[in-house]
């Protein structure tokens, strides 16, 4: 019979795991929550808990050791495909697996926008544990931070650099295009909720100067609650962008079944055949900056010129 609680196993097995790793230089850093955490100069095997997380490293050319799945997703998020596809994963969004993260002999774990201190604190005797952002924030401050955190400042800046060049591209190649309004919605199995002003995506927007409804331009990093189909106006745009976070399941049929409906084929956007499916777990998620990448490659797809 096995004595040990989840919360001793886990510590003796990252005991094993510390012991098994070579001894790293180090340095203080603050984190995102403004804790003072150790970590080492050069991390060799880093974890990611985030999808925010899993992006910056993968811009950065920083293979991780593990990473948890995308944002109500089975696998690793879909846009990343298949530079992320042979990643190993370390439990489920926002519900890592202890035992799958020892395994993984991490010498840095990168923990997102994580706020439980409990399980921070499990996490941090497996191997230094810093949170990468608050909730909110402009993912390029965070992919920033984590530029830093790994000692690539530099090619963080680079990186940053070469989006902003290649959203200003993309305003002057799409031209009058560029001063429609957009939209950006998540469709859930209760109705669609509209991205407001300070979400991932709507900063992406921004970045292109491109105009959202009213309604989208509220304060805030998250979405509306689900509108019903009688409140469809207020997602109507010149273009609408419209995703669910799985591929398939519940949030898809239901949204195919409300594009056959009066309510959504009387949106202007939907008369004027400009309603394009995205992939919502991109669009309507913390992204970092490949996404940001993917989300300026949707909108040149459906907007520029032919």
């Amino acid at each position: 019979m096995n004595t040990f609680s989840p919360l001793r196993r886990v510590a003796l097995f990252a005991l094993m795991a510390l012991c098994a790793m070579p001894a790293l230089a180090q340095r203080k850093i603050v984190d995102a929550a403004n804790r003072a955490v150790t970590v080492p100069e050069r991390a060799q095997r880093v974890v990611a808990l985030s999808e925010l997380d899993l992006d910056a490293l993968l811009a950065l050319k920083i293979k991780p050791a593990g990473a948890t799945k995308g944002r109500g997703q089975t696998a690793m998020p879909r846009y990343l495909g298949a530079t992320a596809a042979t990643i190993p994963s370390a439990g489920n969004f926002a519900a890592p697996v202890l035992d799958l993260v020892v395994g993984m002999q991490p010498d840095l774990i990168l923990a997102g926008g994580m706020s439980d201190p409990e399980l921070l604190s499990q996490l941090a005797k497996i191997a230094p544990t810093v949170v990468t952002y608050q909730p909110g924030e402009n993912w390029q401050a965070t992919f920033r931070r984590i530029g830093a955190m790994m000692g690539k400042s530099p090619d963080a800046d680079a990186f940053l650099a070469d989006y902003i060049a290649k959203a200003g591209a993309l305003r002057q190649r799409l031209g009058e295009r560029a001063n429609t309004t957009v939209s950006v919605v998540r469709w859930n199995p209760q109705g669609p909720s509209y991205m407001l002003r300070d979400s991932f995506a709507s900063l992406v927007l921004a970045d292109l100067k491109m105009r959202r409804p009213a309604a989208q331009m509220q304060p805030g990093a998250a979405h509306s609650r689900p509108l019903s189909l009688e409140a469809l106006a207020a997602i109507d745009a010149d273009w609408i962008f419209v995703g669910t976070l799985s591929a398939s399941g519940p949030a898809n049929d239901a949204l195919a079944a409300a594009r056959q409906s009066p309510p959504f084929r009387q949106l202007g956007a939907s008369q004027r055949n400009q309603v394009r499916a995205v992939d919502g777990s991109l669009w309507t998620s913390p992204g970092g900056p490949l996404a940001a990448l993917a989300v300026l490659a949707d909108i040149d797809k459906a907007l520029a010129a032919p």
